[in-house]
C-alpha cells in the first residue's frame, strides 16, 4: 500500500482508497482482521490518527466492522460493497473520458481503438490483464 505526501488527495482519504481497493481484490476477506491501527501507522509512515481517520471513513461506509479489544474486520458484505464502489468510480471516470472525447469530436469506434491501445499498453507493462 503506498500513499503519496504530496497528492492533493489527504492521506487518510488515500488510506481508505487502498485499503477500499484491498478489499475489493479479495486481499482482506469478510470477517478477516485489517492490520492493527498502530502497525498500520508505523507500516505507512503516519500519524496513527491519520490511520484512525481512514478507519472510521470505512466503518461507516460499512466495509468493516469493529470488534472491541480485537480490532477491525471486514463486513460479510464488504467485497461486494467495495467492488460495486470500484465500478461506479470507474463508470464515472470512463463517462468523464466520454465527454472529453466528444467534445474533441472523435467518436465511438475512436475512443474504443485508444482504449484498446492503452489496455494493450498495461497488459504490457504492469503484466495484468484487464
Amino acid at each position: 500500500m503506498e500513499i503519496n505526501p504530496r497528492s492533493h488527495i489527504p492521506i487518510y482519504l488515500q488510506i481508505v482508497e487502498a485499503l477500499r481497493s484491498a478489499i475489493a481484490a479479495g486481499v482482506f476477506r469478510p470477517r478477516e482482521a485489517l492490520p492493527s491501527l498502530r502497525v498500520l501507522a508505523v507500516e505507512m509512515q503516519v500519524n496513527p490518527n491519520t490511520v484512525q481517520r481512514a478507519y472510521d471513513e470505512l466503518e461507516r461506509d460499512g466495509l468493516v466492522y469493529s470488534q472491541r479489544g480485537r480490532g477491525l474486520f471486514v463486513t460479510e458484505n464488504g467485497t461486494a460493497a467495495a467492488q460495486e464502489h470500484a465500478q461506479r468510480t470507474i463508470r464515472h471516470k470512463l463517462e468523464e473520458i466520454l465527454r472529453e472525447a466528444a467534445r474533441a469530436g472523435m467518436d465511438a469506434k475512436k475512443v474504443r481503438d485508444i482504449f484498446d491501445l492503452a489496455a494493450a499498453d498495461f497488459v504490457r507493462k504492469e503484466g495484468q490483464h484487464v
